[in-house]
């Protein structure tokens, strides 16, 4: 059967699209990791999580960024990951 659920779905506005790609640019220049390198980056780290949780890919979002040292006297790179978790495996999760 076919899926149709993506024929409605909209594509993001160019303005977001460039946003998203400026980043890229943007992060690449300060990390040094190109593109590539980050999507690597992405599929390794959702592996090594993938065999102890179970999680929504669909809305996994890892970004490299810039913030402050812990003594706040300079810039360093950042990983951010945001991985919603379905469940735990191996173990059954109850909730009360």
């Amino acid at each position: 059967m076919f899926d149709f659920s993506g024929l409605f779905k909209k594509n993001p506005p160019s303005r977001d699209v460039a946003k998203e790609r400026l980043k890229l640019v943007l992060i690449n220049d300060r990390t040094g990791l190109s593109p590539r390198t980050l999507e690597e980056l992405r599929v390794e780290i959702t592996k090594v999580i993938s065999k102890y949780l179970e999680i929504d890919e669909e809305s996994l979002d890892i970004q490299m960024t810039n913030t402050r040292s812990e003594d706040g006297t300079t810039v360093v790179p950042a990983l951010i990951a945001n991985i919603p978790i379905k469940k735990v495996k191996g173990k059954a999760t109850t909730r009360k």
